[in-house]
């Protein structure tokens, strides 16, 4: 029989690499090379995955993890390095047990693709682009290509791995959604995931570029209760911010209507409020006759300092002498809760992988087949299913692509 899969991402490579080598494998995608995305995951380096327990990695899925429970039980983390381990390339764990190529080379990851499909004779059909799956009584019939029409016979498998709509220039930009709607099934709103979140605030501000560590990141409501909240690095870009802390907590907040929603930054989260009161005095009592500005400068990075002060409503040319015990609180308040008004996530083809995509509840979570089409399978970030940063997105591609990859390849 045939197996042709859509897409040759991570998930389509993991789906060609598991089909039996005896079946007719075609794997059909749009660029003229494999792995696109995969090329420019983290930053070129590509984290493959992350060597964590299987605990970690279930807290690390933002949506419906229960659904991948048995598909990353047959193909894990562990299962992830040995599979590369086991194909001569040497990996190294980091800094949050990422996964990357010894080489920091993602085309590394993509030659030993490259030479497992060759080795499991998979047909290659690249710059091809399916425009049309053709549908009848609930099977598929043709898959329409711009170069051919592929006839499909009852007992021929589909596998479907387009990924979602992020990264559009790497070929993502949602053909899979279009075909899987056609097939009969429903399609949770796309939203952008691991994304900036762009602010409102002055120009005036010189932050772009500027880097902060160790620093809480919190969504609050107008009523300054904490919704979210990350730990960590992050950004100031040219109209935001981004870093991991901030791409965390764009996936956790991205179902949120953010009207009347705010973000606030704790500078200092190590310290609590009365030590970093006793640190201000300290600082007011050595600098009396100084400006505000040139205190904060000793707790915080220079472009903050306008920031801060304009956070507690006072001139930052002030001197020290003339603050009162009650403005100090409010310079307190505003190193541990900066206040941003948020305009908006940055748009999804920004966006690092996708959320939203077809119903897990119409998906067969053990081989990944669709309960609607007959033969047909999703895998990969197609479906509703994402993750934080870390390797987690990489994994959930590798273990749904090798389940439907596998259960492809079963003729009972």
């Amino acid at each position: 029989m045939k197996i042709i899969i859509i897409g040759a991402g991570a998930a389509g490579l993991a789906a060609a690499c598991a089909s039996d080598k005896n079946n007719e494998i075609i794997l059909i995608d749009k660029n003229e090379k494999i792995g696109k995305k995969i090329y420019i995951t983290g930053k070129g380096r590509c984290n493959i995955t992350n060597n964590c327990s299987d605990e970690t990695f279930f807290e690390n899925i933002v949506t419906n993890p229960k659904f991948l429970t048995s598909s990353y039980k047959s193909f894990n983390c562990k299962s992830t390095i040995e599979f590369f381990e086991n194909s001569g390339l040497k990996l190294k764990t980091e800094r949050g047990n990422r996964v990357f190529p010894e080489s920091d080379k993602s085309s590394d990851i993509i030659k030993i693709f490259s030479e497992k499909i060759a080795e499991n004779n998979v047909k290659l059909h690249l710059g091809e682009k399916v425009t049309d799956i053709v549908f009848s009584n609930n099977t598929i019939k043709e898959i329409i290509t711009d170069k051919q029409i592929i006839k499909i016979a009852p007992e021929d498998k589909v596998i479907i791995a387009t990924g979602g709509k992020s990264y559009p220039q790497t070929g993502s930009t949602g053909d899979g959604y279009k075909f899987a709607i056609k097939a009969g099934h429903k399609i949770i709103p796309l939203k952008a995931a691991l994304v900036a979140i762009i602010l409102n605030y002055p120009k005036k501000y010189n932050t772009q570029g500027l880097s902060l560590k160790n620093v809480t990141v919190s969504l609050k409501n107008s009523d300054g209760k904490t919704i979210e909240k990350e730990f960590g690095e992050m950004l100031f870009t040219e109209d935001g911010i981004s870093g991991p802390a901030v791409l965390s907590l764009s996936s956790k907040i991205n179902k949120i209507d953010l009207k009347n929603h705010y973000v606030e930054i704790d500078l200092k989260p190590a310290l609590s409020y009365e030590k970093l009161d006793m640190r201000l005095i300290r600082e007011f009592d050595g600098n009396k006759n100084k400006n505000l500005k040139y205190v904060l400068y000793n707790l915080s990075p220079k472009a903050l300092a306008p920031i801060i002060a304009d956070n507690a409503n006072i001139d930052e040319n002030r001197k020290i002498n003339e603050i009162t015990k009650a403005e100090r609180i409010k310079i307190i308040n505003a190193i541990k809760g900066l206040k941003f008004q948020i305009k908006s996530l940055a748009p999804i083809d920004t966006g690092i992988i996708t959320s939203g995509g077809i119903a897990v509840n119409e998906i067969n979570p053990k081989t990944m087949e669709s309960k609607i089409i007959k033969n047909l399978y999703f895998c990969g970030e197609i479906i509703d299913v994402d993750a934080l940063t870390g390797g987690f997105n990489l994994q959930i591609a590798l273990s749904t692509g090798f389940a439907a990859g596998r259960a492809a390849s079963k003729t009972v």
